[in-house]
């Protein structure tokens, strides 16, 4: 059975670009009738906060990215203690004493005469009585000592890939404070896990490369991997910078709809155009790895608005009912509201506005020569309730008694009752408006 993970870290909210592997990873599931585990990379306590937590459940929650199950790190830390022990046993973890400007000294030189900055293994040259002069004055820590030959995989994206583990630093798995970090955490639950793919970003690959080694160091067998691009600005810039203006919850709360956010972030990047899906399932059923390429992936926010828009008006009244409940909206005219609001609202919240509207009616918006003939016309307008042909019968006793006709009959009179140059088809606004400028109280 196809098992993938989600594994953010809780140390702060979800944005676009986390999403784009919590989506990929959800959907080749849902396709394969596989598991999907959210991981919490929480092995961090410092930074790792229950809020966060709780805003990532609620934001797949709000998606429909549900979970077969949850998994936290900070609490399978005996698990990685366990691996480390392995790894020491077997020769492939050896202990370290650098401190950090030692280390960037190191690489400076490296990079000066020329060469990859890869750390040199002088840790491994050290006696035993230099190992325990370093431990009396500092922590140590610990690094995965790569065996030095080629990496391979066949990437689900990217293709074949190849990587000399010799142009790859031995990688660090617990900090001299004790804190296992990712590489190694990853690698134990992905092999206790099940997990037989790993769908993540681009910025992983030599990640994975070290990883692959060390499961393989532990007895296990690697998952398929596949890595997606990163995703630009819409001009080709770096988005890492803007991700903070692109949570998940600030997306929400702006309006966007969750099958628009969804249809793009299952498209963007492929051989595929981007249609609105109308749920779930029908994206898993046209989604496949391999339509995606390797080249960095433009993202435009401003994309996710015409496709909230064709969202709404696939809705149907039922889909919004106790929104419109909740606005004021009586049920006996809520179904025809919805029909008349929804062609002509951005976001939901947009239907407040309207409904105050044919509620409260709306300050006349007359432009100073159409004064006297907006006068003239409110005149002519009976009191409240309309019907079907209030607006036939009203226009065209205007036209009668005025001689008006078209664009210099109808938008005047629009502007009067409504206050905007644009909105719906006035013959079935009207039957909705409660009041109106020369009946108002």
């Amino acid at each position: 059975m196809i098992t993938t993970r989600f594994a953010p870290s809780p140390t702060g909210y979800l944005h676009i670009g986390n999403l784009r592997t919590a989506l990929f990873n959800h959907l080749i599931t849902r396709k394969a009738g596989g598991r999907f585990i959210l991981r919490l990379d929480d092995t961090d306590p410092e930074r790792s906060k229950q809020d966060y937590v709780d805003a990532i459940m609620a934001d797949l929650d709000w998606l429909g990215l549900h979970w077969d199950r949850v998994e936290r790190q900070s609490q399978r830390l005996e698990r990685y203690h366990a691996a480390a022990d392995a790894l020491r046993a077997a020769g492939r973890f050896y202990e370290c004493f650098e401190t950090p400007a030692e280390l960037d000294l190191k690489r400076k030189k490296q990079l000066n005469m020329g060469r990859p900055p890869v750390y040199d293994r002088a840790a491994l040259r050290l006696t035993d009585a230099e190992r325990d002069a370093l431990r009396a004055e500092r922590q140590g820590y610990w690094r995965f000592k790569l065996d030095h030959a080629r990496i391979e995989w066949d990437d689900g994206i990217l293709g074949p890939q190849s990587i000399d583990a010799a142009s790859v630093s031995d990688p660090v798995l617990i900090r001299g404070d004790g804190q296992v970090l990712y590489t190694l955490a990853s690698v134990v639950d992905d092999m206790e896990m099940g997990i037989t793919d790993v769908v993540r970003g681009a910025d992983h690959v030599t990640n994975t490369a070290t990883q692959i080694q060390i499961m393989q160091a532990l007895g296990g067998t690697p998952p398929r991997f596949a890595h997606h691009s990163l995703l630009t600005g819409p001009q080709g810039e770096a988005l890492s910078k803007r991700l903070g203006t692109l949570s998940l919850r600030d997306l929400r709360a702006q309006g966007i709809e969750r099958m628009a956010l969804l249809s793009l972030m299952a498209r963007l990047g492929s051989s595929q155009p981007v249609t609105l899906a109308p749920d779930l399932d029908a994206l898993a059923e046209g989604f496949a790895l391999d339509q995606f390429g390797a080249a960095p992936t433009k993202f435009d926010a401003a994309d996710l608005w015409p496709l909230t828009r064709a969202h709404l008006q696939r809705l149907a009244h039922t889909d919004v009912a106790e929104r419109l409940r909740a606005l004021g909206v009586p049920d006996a005219i809520a179904p025809a509201f919805w029909e008349v609001a929804r062609e002509n609202i951005d976001r939901l919240d947009d239907l407040a506005d309207w409904w105050a509207l044919c509620r409260d009616g709306a300050a006349p918006a007359i432009d100073p020569e159409d004064a006297a003939f907006v006068a003239e016309a409110l005149a002519l307008l009976p009191p409240p309730p309309y019907g079907p042909d209030s607006w036939k019968d009203w226009t065209t006793a205007v036209r009668a008694a005025t001689g008006r006709k078209g664009k210099a009959l109808f938008m005047p009179l629009r502007k009067a009752l409504t206050g905007r140059a644009h909105g719906p088809d006035m013959a079935a606004l009207m039957p909705l408006l409660q009041t109106v400028p020369a009946h108002k109280g």
